[in-house]
């Protein structure tokens, strides 16, 4: 359960990772529980639809396998992830972030499906290495300060394998790729 609910956060999109490190920067209105639990599954979502467009128009076997771990374990996640936030009685609350993330990835998604063959890989996989470096640092530095729920908490906390598992994989791939 840890794992998949921590891997939720993992893909957030670089502004709004941007928007959710000013919120704290900036401004009183640090994000609440609901709306990082919101932001994990629009951060899911995204990176699915990304995956998914990936796999299929992939042909280098390490995008591939990356785009497919990504689907795999994000669909997981999001599974796993509703039945945690039952658990915990967290209904997810959208915010001006998880808004932004999926704005963003929507223009990711417009952006890849007008790419083919290495300007494809290229684009898909740069973009996975940068979602996984930043939201290492957002999730330390704004997301784990400010969740309230000690479970929550807890589970942010556990991710620093999970982010570096991921961040490591696209890094292997991105090498390929030159």
């Amino acid at each position: 359960m840890k794992k998949c609910f921590v891997l939720a956060v993992a893909c957030l999109g670089l502004s709004a990772l941007a928007t959710i490190h000013g919120q704290t920067s900036s401004s009183s209105s640090a994000p609440t529980d609901p709306q990082i639990a919101m932001i994990a599954v629009t951060a899911d979502n995204v990176d699915i639809e990304a995956g998914k467009l990936a796999a299929g128009k992939t042909s280098n076997q390490k995008v591939k396998e990356f785009a497919e771990l990504m689907v795999r374990d994000h669909t997981s996640v999001n599974n796993q992830a509703t039945a945690l936030a039952k658990k915990l009685n967290v209904t997810p609350e959208e915010s001006a972030t998880s808004r932004k993330l999926k704005s963003d990835g929507d223009k990711l998604i417009k952006k890849l499906e007008g790419l083919s063959g290495a300007a494809f890989d290229k684009a898909y996989i740069d973009n996975e290495v940068s979602y996984h470096e930043a939201v290492i640092d957002v999730v330390n530095n704004t997301l784990i300060p400010n969740a309230k729920n000690a479970e929550l908490k807890a589970l942010l906390e556990s991710a620093g394998p999970i982010f570096t598992s991921h961040l490591n994989h696209a890094k292997e791939a991105q090498a390929s790729l030159r």
